[in-house]
């Protein structure tokens, strides 16, 4: 039963330590630590991808910053509670690491596949310059009755096929996972960068089955 919820999502992400540890949080009593792994995309440009690790898999008193990795695991989501509402935070869950001499040139150095659930209704639009884009939200299912809530944004035809998927629908999806910085508006006087995480899609399929999803609400 486990095994299955797992593989309805696998990430893979290979890239240059640019963080050093910090202490997320605990669970009996085992320690779980955040740090930032820079994956190279195609277009030269990179996506730095926050993972989370426990300190029994590595050691987090350590220095890998400038060392090159590999992490599989699962693309995870919380609800951290902040300034009157809550911020859905996205990581990746790190199952197994291993470090790297190289990363090379033909090297899928981040993939992730998805298995779930839309749980929003599909938000289709286009952008001055036409293209066509649609935005998702997929709730995929962790044992324990718990699921993780990730947003996914579609190009192109996919982004109109993806435009006529239902609240309870369940598909898959395959495609890398981006960040992507953005100004956060505070006040009138103030505005903050941030940075949001999401599933840049490169392939999606309506699968089999529904499930009886309440609509998520911004």
């Amino acid at each position: 039963m486990t095994d299955k919820v797992i593989e309805n999502n696998q990430v893979t992400v290979m890239g240059e330590v640019v963080s050093g540890f910090s202490y997320s949080h605990q669970i009996f009593g085992e320690g779980f630590y955040m740090v930032d792994v820079r994956c190279k995309r195609l277009s030269e440009s990179y996506d730095t991808i926050p993972v989370m690790v426990s300190e029994r898999l590595l050691d987090v008193t350590a220095d890998y910053v400038g060392q090159l990795i590999c992490v599989s695991g699962q693309f995870r989501s919380y609800n951290r509670h902040e300034e009157r509402r809550n911020r859905l935070v996205l990581s990746v869950f790190a199952r197994e690491v291993s470090f790297l001499e190289e990363v090379e040139e033909s090297s899928k150095t981040n993939q992730i596949f998805l298995d779930g659930y839309i749980c929003k209704e599909p938000i289709y639009r286009k952008t001055p310059l036409g293209r066509e884009i649609a935005d998702l939200l997929l709730a995929v299912n962790r044992p324990y009755g718990k699921s993780d809530y990730i947003p996914c944004i579609c190009w192109g035809r996919n982004a109109r096929y993806a435009s006529t998927f239902k609240v309870g629908d369940r598909c898959a999806v395959w495609g890398r996972i981006q960040s992507r910085e953005y100004m956060k508006k505070l006040d009138e006087e103030n505005v903050e960068k941030r940075v949001a995480f999401e599933v840049s899609v490169s392939k999606l399929e309506m699968m089999e089955g529904e499930e009886e999803i309440a609509e998520v609400e911004e």
